[in-house]
């Protein structure tokens, strides 16, 4: 009885999303560049500026996007609301004729959408975001949410480039063992990042670990192809 009474939990899109791209982001992109780094043959020690700087750089930078994008979304959805109270109280029966399109898509016919219009109609802000979600197909934005986002993606994209830089702080002597304990850490948190959005959301977590291994590796491999032609062809 208790757990009927508790209201169910579901995941929060917006800051799965901030999760999974910080994550994915920072890793990969670090990756990127150590790959790149021993492929030119750069010493451990050149190899972990560049890891720790581009760490805090883009730690900040990917803050500050999610930060300015989230708030940009909200207050696109605050000026639309605004907008949408001025048009249900300026022209009501434009709105009104808007509800019925809404509501034929949905299967209403005939008396049914008068019914149902005066019902939305009678709860002002029941028809506000009916209007503002399937009208304007926008989300609400809480006040707090540009902060949020700011801070998950800062934070994960933070854990993301840690990941593949760990192996250098132990190995210092040992570039191959770091290179190849770096890209295995790599995999298993890709891999685990691809499971978590599969459980959170749809899919075989099979399916999506290994499809998040493969795009976040092969992104990274890029830079050690890079780093190679440098070292080795004399670009």
């Amino acid at each position: 009885m208790a757990q009927r009474q508790q209201m169910e939990q579901h995941p929060r899109p917006s800051l799965l999303s901030d999760f999974i791209l910080g994550g994915q982001d920072g890793l990969v992109n670090v990756l990127g560049i150590l790959l790149g780094l021993v492929a030119a043959s750069t010493p451990v020690r050149f190899i972990l500026i560049a890891g720790l700087s581009a760490l805090a750089a883009e730690s900040l930078a990917m803050a500050a996007v999610a930060y300015t994008s989230t708030y940009s979304r909200l207050k696109l959805y605050l000026s639309e609301t605004e907008r949408e109270r001025r048009e249900m109280s300026e022209v009501p029966e434009l709105e009104r004729e808007e509800v019925r399109v809404i509501l034929r898509k949905w299967g209403y016919e005939g008396a049914e959408v008068e019914e149902m219009l005066a019902r939305i109609e009678a709860k002002p802000k029941a028809w506000l975001d009916l209007m503002m979600a399937f009208e304007l197909n926008l989300s609400p934005v809480s006040a707090d949410a540009p902060r949020k986002s700011a801070g998950v993606v800062g934070v994960a994209t933070l854990m993301g480039h840690l990941i593949p830089l760990l192996p250098f702080f132990f190995l210092t002597t040992r570039v191959f063992d770091a290179t190849v304990s770096a890209v295995i850490l790599s995999g298993i948190t890709l891999f685990l990042i691809g499971w978590y959005e599969a459980r959170t959301t749809v899919g075989s977590v099979l399916t999506s670990g290994i499809r998040m291994v493969f795009i976040g590796l092969g992104s990274g491999f890029a830079g050690f192809a890079i780093g190679f032609a440098i070292e080795h062809l004399h670009l």
